[in-house]
């Protein structure tokens, strides 16, 4: 949340009585003041926020650190009769860096917020001289911006540039200070203020950063009243319940549908293209040891079995084919030379005589 002590300096010359901007240039001011006031205090309890006049006879300091609107809204009603004169900005910038130098509460950041709705004279219109007195300001840590409206209140230089925008561009240490332009027509001043980068931080202090939609806090005063560039084609800085309503129930959706997701590939194993569920590498080299354990044992059994039973015979014992002819062949043979021998004479006996 921002933690500021704001210093609000108006503008209360002679030309804030001219009507281009509904009812009147200062009532418009004063609806954006009041708008700006609510949105810092409510921004952080801890806010305290003046406002100062910088015409008339002079710069004045009307309220100092203050959280209660209503002081504000009473020194806005008593400056509506004191408006004439010419602006002085740089002497109400000074006063107003005093006024906040001298806060009670130390850790509050500085800011001044200028109104500038009247054409630039003296040293207001110096751009070396505005330079000078922004530097000043940085090395201080003062933030300041600008509210420029009306027609006719710089020209412009040849590459572009005003005093204004040289002023806020020198002040500036990240993106800490800002301008905002807002031409005579149908928008409210309040209404472009709403939008712009000055209330931006403090618009989005309600709301987490990751439920801001991207480039929305940045919307200048040409995006005012323009939805299409906020996500829902709700602009979080004018209604951020509603986005964070919006934001968060489209979460809630997108986290359903990723949890159900996740969980139909775990109820299911996981399938090849061909239907099969993929085998394990464990157990595929497992199933081939038991394999190659298997091809051993029964190599094993055959030797085994070979050398338990004779070629010649079958395991049931009987004489192969083969065994048996040799066999009757040694058989015969014994025989005939048996008989041979019992026919040649015995000495002594059946000898010729």
């Amino acid at each position: 949340m921002p933690l500021e002590a704001t210093m609000m300096i108006i503008d209360n010359s002679e030309y804030m009585r001219n009507g281009d901007y509904q009812p009147t240039r200062f009532d418009s001011q004063s609806d954006a003041v009041t708008i700006v006031v609510q949105t810092k205090i409510d921004s952080n309890p801890e806010n305290t926020v003046g406002i100062m006049t910088m015409a008339g006879k002079g710069p004045e300091v009307l309220v100092t650190h203050t959280k209660d609107l209503g002081q504000i809204l009473q020194a806005i009603h008593t400056t509506s009769s004191k408006i004439g004169g010419d602006s002085d900005i740089p002497t109400a910038i000074g006063v107003a860096q005093l006024a906040l130098k001298h806060r009670s509460n130390k850790n509050l950041r500085q800011r001044i917020i200028v109104f500038v709705a009247s054409p630039l004279s003296g040293a207001a219109a110096d751009e070396k001289s505005m330079v000078r007195l922004a530097k000043k300001l940085k090395k201080n840590n003062v933030a300041v911006d600008v509210v420029c409206y009306g027609d006719g209140i710089e020209e412009p230089a040849e590459e572009g540039r005003t005093v204004l925008k040289a002023f806020v561009e020198s002040v500036n240490s990240g993106d800490n200070s800002h301008i905002v332009t807002v031409p005579a027509g149908n928008l409210l001043l309040s209404d472009v203020l709403i939008s712009s980068p000055i209330l931006a931080g403090d618009r989005m202090a309600s709301i987490p950063d990751e439920l801001v939609p991207g480039g929305a806090g940045g919307a200048g005063a040409s995006g005012a009243g323009d939805n299409s560039q906020f996500e829902f084609g709700v602009d979080p800085s004018l209604d951020p319940e509603l986005a964070m309503a919006l934001r968060m129930s489209m979460q809630e959706a997108a986290a359903r549908e990723a949890a159900a997701s996740a969980a139909a590939p775990a109820a299911a194993p996981a399938t090849s293209t061909s239907g099969t569920v993929p085998a394990d590498p464990t157990d595929s080299e497992e199933e081939a040891m038991l394999k190659q354990a298997l091809a051993a044992s029964q190599q094993d059994l055959d030797v085994d079995m070979s050398a338990a039973v004779p070629p010649s015979t079958t395991a049931s014992g009987e004489t192969t084919g083969e065994a048996m002819d040799e066999d009757d062949e040694d058989e015969e043979a014994a025989i005939a030379r048996a008989i041979e021998m019992s026919m040649q004479p015995q000495d002594g006996e059946g000898s010729p005589k």
